[in-house]
């Protein structure tokens, strides 16, 4: 799990088993697999609550590895609703958004998974993968 800090290139979006966890499946850990687009090997992803990923942020401030634009036109993230600004204006259903880069362990081709993280109501504990991405 690392960060990205230089422009990158969308190629393609990999298939993950599990996309959407709550309450109980998200402590400690939420965790599901992702298939490589180039040789088809399973890959595990482990997203632990308050310890993984970056701030969305990162990658579309001034633009350093994708636009705005990369992402709503790959369904990465969509605008933020207003009256859920305060979480930035591009999200994964108006939840706090997060992202982190990561390779296959088989042919160690480049990947970078975005994920929202957050109390959607009282008592209700959301953490929602938007997606897994093989990038340039």
């Amino acid at each position: 799990m690392y960060s990205i800090s230089k422009k990158i290139n969308i190629l393609e979006k990999a298939l993950v088993t599990k996309s959407f966890f709550s309450n109980d499946e998200i402590i400690p850990s939420a965790v599901t697999k992702f298939t490589c687009c180039h040789c088809n090997s399973e890959n595990k992803i482990e997203i632990k609550p308050y310890e993984s990923g970056f701030p969305i942020l990162q990658i579309y401030d001034e633009e350093k590895v994708l636009s705005k634009n990369e992402l709503l036109r790959n369904k990465m993230v969509s605008e933020t609703s207003t009256r859920m600004q305060h979480f930035g204006e591009l999200t994964v259903r108006d939840l706090p958004t997060l992202y982190f880069g990561t390779d296959c362990s088989s042919c160690h081709s480049k990947y970078i998974c975005i994920f929202s993280y957050g109390e959607k109501q009282p008592g209700l504990t959301l953490l929602e993968i938007s997606g897994v991405w093989n990038y340039e």
